[in-house]
């Protein structure tokens, strides 16, 4: 499996995922899957996860997910600008960026966390974090990867998607789970990607220079379900949505000025160490970014 975006860099150490996560991962290792780039509802739906979609998810009127990677050039197309598949693991400390646009990720831990990088079924490799704390338990092992500030990884006002692949229960989400997010929502500006606390949906976050207003697309229904899903976000003009195997499982409308720029780093698997809650403690894989 594998994970992209559009920029990235990060640091730290590696601990072994529970026997459980490695085991919960039976699906084989494969690059994201494609899907229209243009108007997303007048072309057809792609198979973008291993794990089918539920029902429930699709809308009366079904809108497929966007091609990741889609040629720069190609009218209305975004670009590439970031792509981590993980399928090289970590050398010395650090993952490659694919897409030959942004930075390395850094892997970091905190309490002798331990990011791992376990072999796929049919070959390539996926992340998995260290599992939940017990409550009250010290020390608590953690682990995240890192990306430098980079330019592309902060869009102003322009068409911008990041997606990755996820796999996780709901005992796994502790707090709202953050998949990756650059920016802090009460200082400059903010995208993230996270699984919500309470159903363990699916939830794309933008926040603007200038306001503390969260603007957040939630999917209709869970991604926390022991299977292998694809979520992607986009922001387009004043359209927030998330998109769960394919399909565009929710919508916020957000002001067509609303701009996320700010200097901080790409952070997956948690916000920071500062805490146990809102990290993450399932499978990755397939983290990118695209850039309009």
């Amino acid at each position: 499996m594998k994970i992209v975006i559009t920029l990235a860099a990060m640091a730290g150490l590696l601990v072994p995922a529970s026997t459980a996560q490695a085991a919960a991962a039976a699906s084989p290792d494969a690059p994201p899957a494609a899907a229209p780039v243009a108007a997303p509802a007048a072309t057809p739906a792609a198979a973008a996860a291993a794990a089918p979609v539920a029902a429930a998810a699709a809308a009366a009127a079904p809108v497929t997910a966007p091609v990741a990677g889609t040629p720069a050039g190609t009218p209305g197309a975004p670009l590439l600008v970031a792509r981590w598949d993980f399928d090289a693991g970590a050398v010395a400390g650090r993952v490659a960026d694919t897409s030959g646009r942004g930075v390395a990720l850094t892997v970091r831990g905190a309490d002798q966390g331990v990011v791992q990088f376990v072999g796929g079924a049919t070959g390539g490799k996926y992340v998995a974090f260290p599992a939940a704390c017990p409550t009250g338990a010290t020390p608590c092992p953690r682990g995240l990867l890192e990306a430098a500030d980079n330019a592309n990884l902060n869009p102003g006002t322009r068409l911008f998607r990041w997606s990755a692949r996820v796999h996780l229960t709901r005992a796994q989400v502790i707090g709202s789970a953050n998949i990756m997010q650059k920016g802090v929502a009460t200082t400059g500006s903010q995208w993230k990607m996270q699984i919500g606390a309470t159903n363990g949906r699916a939830q794309c976050v933008a926040v603007g220079v200038g306001t503390p207003t969260a603007y957040i697309a939630r999917s209709a229904t869970t991604v926390a379900d022991g299977l292998w899903h694809k979520i992607l976000c986009q922001r387009a003009g004043t359209s927030l949505a998330v998109y769960v195997d394919g399909v565009r499982s929710g919508e916020a409308t957000i002001p067509s000025t609303l701009s996320i720029a700010n200097s901080l780093p790409l952070r997956i698997g948690g916000p920071n160490f500062n805490n146990r809650t809102d990290m993450y403690h399932g499978l990755l894989d397939d983290v990118y970014a695209e850039l309009g």
